[in-house]
């Protein structure tokens, strides 16, 4: 007689997508980005549920962020989907599937106003 090994079981997501939203927005805050926007566009875009945006004031801040989301949504198993740009660029964009997050220097931000482009979205957190 021959049993087969079971079916590895499906994982749960550990957070939710506004968890996980949440959470960049606390690593965001603590790494001193400015102006951090958590848009809930879940009834005007099949891209995702949130996004995220915020501002750093050097590429180095756009890095330091970065990392730290990376690090704090690794830890409790929330891996990206994908990672674009570089800091040298002033813009990173990562995408945890229904959270996108964008992590901008002031200048990239005022260029592409991607708060005016997702303007019917609904403001679920702005930090100043």
């Amino acid at each position: 007689m021959h049993f087969e090994d079971p079916l590895p079981e499906s994982k749960a997501p550990v957070l939710s997508s506004l968890e996980t939203a949440r959470k960049m927005v606390d690593v965001a805050s603590d790494k001193k980005a400015q102006d951090v926007v958590l848009l809930d566009v879940r009834k005007i875009s099949s891209l995702a549920d949130y996004f995220v945006v915020c501002s750093a004031a050097v590429d180095r801040q756009v890095r330091a962020i970065a990392e730290g989301v990376e690090e704090a949504l690794d830890a409790v198993d929330v891996p990206p989907y994908k990672r674009e740009g570089t800091p040298a660029d002033g813009w990173v964009l990562l995408d945890y599937g229904d959270v996108i997050m964008h992590i901008m220097t002031a200048d990239q931000r005022a260029y592409y106003r991607l708060e005016q482009v997702w303007e019917h979205a609904q403001i679920v957190v702005r930090l100043q």
